[in-house]
């Protein structure tokens, strides 16, 4: 950690040039990790795809679903509008 205080400026660009985590540690034991911004709002939308995912999965689990041809069929008479 005293390390990272230190260091700061140089560890953000070290994140930001190689886009790889940069785990931080005190007495040898993960406390944080530094992150580049687009990095971190890729994750999140990546997270937020797989969110979508699976809730479609537990709709479609739940027979909620739409079969795809009514889909298509739905999509086709929305673009001739």
């Amino acid at each position: 950690m005293s390390e990272f205080r230190s260091g700061v400026a140089s560890f953000v660009k070290q994140v930001h040039e190689t886009k790889r985590p940069l785990i931080i540690t005190q007495h040898g034991k993960g406390v944080g990790v530094l992150l580049d911004v687009g990095e971190f709002e890729a994750m999140q939308e990546k997270i937020e795809l797989l969110e979508d995912i699976q809730a479609s999965i537990s709709q479609l689990e739940a027979g909620n679903g739409v079969s795809h041809s009514d889909a298509r069929k739905e999509v086709l008479q929305r673009l001739e509008r």
